[in-house]
């Protein structure tokens, strides 16, 4: 099972973020549009990640609800059917939240820095930090930390939840 240490921040001034992530990690190494359904389960989360290109990823995964950088255990596995795929799981499970995004990808060593764009939610930042297999957390959180001061993300700024979560309490 893959792990990375994960946080998810409100952006509040996407030209300046960018500019700060950028200083950091050069230029984005993608624009991805991301249509992501999310499924019910007993353990953790399932969701189905739609790239609208007829490729997607199913993901299942833990990740604790705090703001601080945390743990992130996760599986995929990739699909050419997102349609029908989405479709079976929304029939045996049920589907209670879409996220749709715009996603700007960025990569500073191991860490993934995601400027996001989420459609009803506004923008956010993300960093993920890859851990190696028998890495420990504390290392992949110390990391995530001095890249939050780098890029000026305060405490204040970061969210307990996931988009879909955020979406779900709008309603």
């Amino acid at each position: 099972m893959a792990r990375n240490i994960e946080i998810k921040a409100v952006c509040h001034d996407r030209r300046a973020t960018r500019e700060r992530i950028e200083v950091r990690a050069g230029a984005a190494v993608a624009e991805l549009h991301q249509d992501d359904s999310f499924f019910g389960c007993t353990t953790g989360r399932l969701k189905l990640r739609d790239f609208g290109n007829g490729r997607a990823e199913l993901i299942a995964y833990e990740r604790p609800d705090t703001p601080e950088p945390s743990l992130s255990s996760y599986t995929r596995v990739e699909t050419d059917d997102p349609a029908g795929l989405r479709a079976t799981l929304t029939r045996a499970l049920g589907c209670w939240a879409r996220v749709i995004k715009t996603r700007h990808l960025y990569l500073a060593g191991r860490t993934r820095i995601h400027l996001d764009q989420v459609e009803r939610l506004g923008d956010f930042v993300e960093l993920e930090v890859v851990l190696e297999a028998h890495e420990p957390p504390g290392d992949g959180r110390r990391e995530a930390e001095r890249l939050m001061d780098e890029l000026g993300i305060e405490p204040t700024d970061l969210c307990a939840i996931a988009y879909a979560d955020m979406l779900a309490a709008k309603r």
